[in-house]
C-alpha cells in the first residue's frame, strides 16, 4: 500500500496544518492533482464531519478523511497519504481525537475500496508500521516501511 502511494504521487509530507478542516483539504491535494477527486470532494468531507462529528478520527494520531461511497467528484478509487509533524485537534482538550496521519478515501469502485480498506486496516493492525509512519519525512521513507513492516 506504502508503495502505491509514492508510485501513484499520493502522499504529502507538512509541518503542521492550522486546523482540522485545513489538514483535511491538505489531505485532498494528491487527490486532487491527478484527478482523483474533484475540489468538492474536501469541502464535502468538512461539511459531514461538522454535521455527524469527527468520525473520521478512528484512533489515536489516525484521520481517514471521506464522504459517502460514490460522492460526488470521486472519479477514481484511491487512498492517498498525509502525514503531519505537528497535531490537529477535532475535538479540543480531547488528545484522542486529534491526527497526524491521514490515510483518505476516495471510492468509485466498491470492490476495489473493500480491498484498499483491508490493506489499510491490515497497516493500521501494525504499531510498528504506525510509528515509523508518525516519524516519516519522504517517499523512501515510506517504502521503507513497506519493506521492513508489511511486505511478507
Amino acid at each position: 500500500m506504502l508503495r502505491e502511494f509514492v508510485e501513484w504521487n499520493h502522499y504529502k509530507f507538512a509541518e503542521k496544518a492550522s486546523d482540522w478542516q485545513e489538514a483535511v483539504r491538505m489531505s485532498c491535494e494528491t487527490l486532487e492533482a491527478d484527478g482523483t477527486v474533484e475540489a468538492n470532494y474536501k469541502e464535502d468531507i468538512i461539511e459531514c464531519v461538522k454535521k455527524y462529528g469527527p468520525y473520521i478520527v478512528i484512533m489515536p494520531n489516525v484521520a481517514m478523511p471521506h464522504s459517502q461511497e460514490c460522492a460526488r467528484g470521486v472519479h477514481k478509487t484511491a487512498i492517498g497519504f498525509m502525514r503531519l509533524k505537528k497535531p490537529v485537534s477535532f475535538v479540543p482538550g480531547d488528545t484522542e481525537k486529534d491526527a497526524r496521519l491521514f490515510f483518505t478515501l476516495a471510492s468509485s469502485n466498491p470492490e476495489q475500496h473493500l480491498q484498499n480498506m483491508t490493506k489499510l486496516s491490515e497497516l493500521l493492525m501494525n504499531e510498528a508500521a504506525v510509528e515509523a509512519l508518525l516519524e516519516a519525512e519522504t517517499p523512501e521513507d515510506l517504502l521503507r516501511i513497506q519493506e521492513n513492516y508489511l511486505d511478507e
